[in-house]
């Protein structure tokens, strides 16, 4: 997601976004500071976020909820998690208040994040569980 972000801000000339640090600053309860100061919170929210969401994703293949449906359910965990997040701390606003570009973009690039996270998961949980059968089949 982040290098599909930095693609389409080197074509769009989009600034980085500073919602994420926003976000997590609101949520800890920390003061306010400029968005210079910002970066790792930016990285911890933006990362933190990535990295758990994926735990969920890899539940989710575990589970049997695999492949493109699996992904399409779970880019809509992630939009939801975002925005409950960002409209609960007040630092984010309704999508369907967003510039449409803007709106085009946010999805894109959580469908990235979605989509690459599944086949990942979906692709680990296939070889344990090939691992697992294996040892099974050897079991006296």
């Amino acid at each position: 997601m982040t290098l599909a972000e930095k693609l389409e801000q080197a074509v769009t000339g989009r600034p980085n976004s500073y919602v994420p640090a926003h976000t997590l600053e609101r949520l800890l309860g920390l003061p306010e500071r400029p968005d210079g100061e910002r970066l790792g919170l930016n990285w911890t929210m933006h990362w933190g976020q990535g990295i758990l969401l994926g735990a969920v994703r890899a539940l989710m293949a575990r589970h049997g909820v695999r492949g493109p449906v699996g992904s399409f359910i779970f880019l809509n965990l992630r939009l939801i998690n975002d925005q409950s997040l960002e409209n609960a701390t007040g630092v984010g606003a309704p999508p369907w208040t967003w510039p449409r570009d803007e709106q085009v973009i946010d999805l894109l690039h959580k469908a990235v994040y979605a989509y690459a996270t599944g086949l990942v998961a979906d692709r680990l949980v296939e070889i344990d569980d090939a691992a697992r059968e294996g040892r099974s089949q050897r079991a006296p």
